[in-house]
């Protein structure tokens, strides 16, 4: 046999990674609260939608 048995709960010598797996941390900047920006964005729809309103209403 040319290639020796490898037990199921260990990685052959030339496939994967000897590291362990750690968790990514979050990327930060603008995107790590994006309910900020939802919120701008709502808010600017809500202030738009009340110009046409109150323009269709006659204020």
């Amino acid at each position: 046999m040319s290639v020796p048995f490898v037990p199921p709960e260990e990685t052959p010598p030339a496939e994967g990674s000897t590291s362990s797996a750690h968790p990514d941390g979050a990327d930060g900047g603008i995107w790590e609260h994006p309910m900020i920006w939802v919120s701008l964005i709502v808010a600017g729809a809500v202030l738009g939608s009340l110009f046409f309103l109150f323009r269709f209403l006659g204020f």
